[in-house]
């Protein structure tokens, strides 16, 4: 296995890293490996990790100093993770079987964050990622899952904290029968910048999968949603579709939603569309005629816009998390 120093530095050309490129997510110069503080797990035993050639997984796996496995089983757990320190990681690894719910809250005030997961679904498995960091978080995070034969993955992560943020998470189907439905939700603020970068792989036939994404863009924040659908030749039968919606709430936020599909088989169903558009006037006069300020109709429109992006997700305990996260963000940031 290639160690961390000898990879190269990917090129800013690439899709992966186009927007947010490595020397700007590195907490450090590039060729440094610095010490980091573990992240504190809540639950979850000692474990080991294999490394990887991916430059963002080889170097979260060098610098953690802790790894945590937790094995699910037709239950329902939440899980805490604390950042503290100038650089804080950790790996994770998860493996779920029977039906499962799974809350991950992660916070702190860590001035740089990593974190990498592993993950095999057998069975039925929800989860609710809550990124809840310091406003001035730098956050870097790397997951792979596998879902096995007539499994079912519900992945939805609600992205509000961190001040620059950078997600690359793929998910393979890997036998007949498996299905992940994803759902990210990204509120902007400030100048944060949000980049989330996902591929489903559809390795066999008889396999389905759905990404929603929402991001909703204040101040002068950024907000990026990349996605990489690819169905590998043999895999007839697969149904695939992907949807970026992003929501522009003044006139120097950005953000971009590129879609892409790469199909090598013919028996198949694939979509995929991206969308960005201000918040509509009327719906805020409508609001303001019913008696809520103009700050009040904004988050409520922004409440419903961003939970949507979790309408593919059928676990009330996951939406529930969500729903109360959500909201307690909101009203922190409207009340300054």
């Amino acid at each position: 296995m290639i160690q961390y120093p000898q990879i190269t530095i990917p090129p800013r050309s690439e899709h992966l890293w186009r927007y947010t490129p490595w020397k700007r997510v590195h907490p450090t110069k590039v060729e440094e490996i610095p010490n980091a503080d573990p992240i504190k797990f809540s639950h979850g035993e000692e474990s080991e990790m294999p490394g990887s050639d991916e430059i963002a997984r080889a170097f979260i796996h060098s610098v953690s100093p802790i790894c945590r496995k937790i094995i699910l089983n037709d239950e329902t757990t939440e899980v805490d993770l604390r950042c503290s320190g100038h650089i804080c990681a950790g790996e994770l690894s998860i493996e779920s079987k029977g039906h499962s719910n799974l809350v991950i809250r992660i916070s702190g005030d860590a001035g740089w964050v990593g974190l990498r997961v592993i993950g095999s679904v057998s069975g039925n498995l929800s989860i609710a990622y809550i990124n809840d960091l310091a406003s001035d978080a730098h956050f870097l995070r790397c997951e792979d899952w596998e879902i096995l034969r007539d499994s079912t993955l519900e992945f939805a992560t609600l992205s509000a904290g961190g001040f620059l943020n950078k997600s690359d998470i793929r998910f393979d189907l890997i036998e007949k029968g498996s299905e992940v439905r994803t759902g990210v939700a990204s509120n902007g603020y400030g100048s944060r910048h949000d980049d989330h970068h996902l591929e489903i792989k559809h390795s066999v036939g008889h396999t389905y999968s759905s990404l929603v994404m929402h991001a909703t863009c204040n101040d002068s924040s950024h907000s990026v949603g990349t996605g990489l659908l690819s169905i590998t030749e043999g895999a007839d039968g697969s149904d695939a579709g992907q949807v970026f919606r992003n929501l522009l709430l003044s006139e120097k936020s950005r953000a971009e939603a590129i879609p892409e599909l790469e199909v090598l088989s013919d028996d198949v169903k694939a979509a995929h569309g991206a969308a960005s558009a201000p918040i509509d006037v009327n719906q805020i006069h409508y609001l303001a005629s019913r008696g809520l300020s103009d700050e009040e109709a904004s988050a409520l429109i922004v409440e419903g816009f961003l939970m949507d992006a979790f309408r593919e997700i059928k676990s009330e305990t996951v939406v529930s998390a969500l729903r109360t996260r959500l909201l307690v963000h909101l009203e922190c940031l409207m009340n300054g």
